[in-house]
């Protein structure tokens, strides 16, 4: 099975870096046209001239910052086809006990993972539900199907809270001949969070939670961008409303 993206345009957010990088860069040898969005406008801006696409300084955790995106996007290349939200994350948190989060911290993770969601879908709707097709894949996590390993409440919630919203827009969306999928990888070392976070385990813990995958080896970002590429392709266009674990087996 040959999976191509001529003639597409798309969006994937989170891109300067790690799993959000890999799935534009794949979506770039595919023949999409990619537009790269992230926070980190000196990364997305790279990544984006590495890979041959065109990237855009953008914090999406508000719905005017969504919008004025999908705009340029459209302004630019008359359509937007598929969209790939790979960006959130833990911003920076550790696992801490509830007593010491506060509100700012719970809600920039909900801002980054879940709002921005939200917001892109809302943004790119007129656009699919005009050329009567539209492909959206949300990055969550093993994180949305079960308690965070991490220990991080909001990651946690927000990414069970991301995997409800993709279910809601698969249903709402369909009619259109748009579909919503989610991806949702296990441990990936990928950006220097999460890179963070496997030293945190020390060798002990490293040994343990590679033991628990069932292939004995941690993810890498092109696994998931392979995933995601599946949900974005014409052979994938009665699926919508799933969420599939990409985590070696783990789940």
């Amino acid at each position: 099975m040959q999976i191509r993206f001529d003639g597409r345009v798309a969006l994937v957010t989170g891109a300067a870096q790690g799993i959000g990088r890999a799935i534009a860069a794949a979506l770039a040898e595919a023949g999409a046209r990619v537009h790269l969005a992230d926070i980190d406008e000196g990364g997305v801006q790279a990544a984006a001239k590495a890979i041959g696409a065109t990237g855009h300084a953008a914090d999406l955790g508000s719905p005017e910052d969504a919008q004025a995106l999908v705009r340029e996007i459209v302004a630019a290349d008359g359509r937007l086809d598929l969209l790939v939200h790979a960006a959130g994350g833990v911003r920076g948190q550790v696992g801490r006990a509830i007593e010491a989060i506060s509100e700012g911290d719970w809600r920039v993770i909900f801002a980054a993972n879940v709002d921005a969601a939200f917001f892109l879908a809302q943004a790119a709707a007129p656009a699919m539900k005009q050329a009567g097709y539209g492909r959206i894949v949300t990055i969550s996590s093993g994180a949305g199907l079960r308690p965070s390993l991490t220990g991080i409440q909001a990651y946690a919630s927000a990414k069970h809270a991301l995997v409800g919203l993709t279910k809601q827009l698969a249903w709402e969306f369909g009619p259109h001949g748009i579909t919503v999928n989610s991806v949702a990888p296990g441990f990936v070392r990928s950006n220097p969070a999460s890179e963070r976070q496997w030293q945190s385990y020390g060798p002990e813990g490293q040994k343990k939670l590679v033991e628990s995958i069932h292939t004995r080896r941690l993810g890498t970002p092109e696994d998931i961008a392979n995933a995601t590429l599946f949900f974005l392709s014409e052979q994938a266009g009665w699926i919508s409303g799933q969420v599939l674990s990409v985590d070696g087996g783990r789940s």
